[in-house]
């Protein structure tokens, strides 16, 4: 029954005309992500339209842990944003609640910027 539903997982695999053809799923390769990671927060107004948003950089990881990060800070804030590029982007100034909540996550973290 197990091999009944393996073609679920053939991603890329549509059809092979080899009689002894046994697909091998690729090994999903985990980095290792450091537990406390090194922020930096600022204020950025850049090319946006003068809107002030809450810019955090420095994550190390995959883009999965940036989109969870990026959902605590959201939902902490109250606000909408964005994650990409291993950036984070709130919109508003929320660096002093960002900050405090970095540090209480154990992460070292520090405001940047003017």
């Amino acid at each position: 029954m197990a091999k009944k539903n393996q073609w679920k997982n053939r991603e890329g695999v549509v059809y092979s005309t080899n009689p002894e053809f046994e697909y091998q799923a690729p090994e999903e390769e985990e980095q290792e992500v450091p537990s406390k990671q090194d922020f930096r927060v600022s204020l950025d107004k850049k090319a946006r339209a003068g809107k002030k948003v809450t810019l955090i950089t420095g994550f190390q990881g995959n883009d999965l842990r940036l989109q969870i990060l990026a959902k605590e800070l959201k939902t902490l804030c109250g606000v909408g944003g964005t994650a990409k590029n291993g950036e984070i982007l709130l919109q508003g100034d929320f660096r002093d609640k960002v900050l405090a909540y970095l540090l209480d996550k154990g992460h070292q973290a520090k405001k940047s910027g003017g």
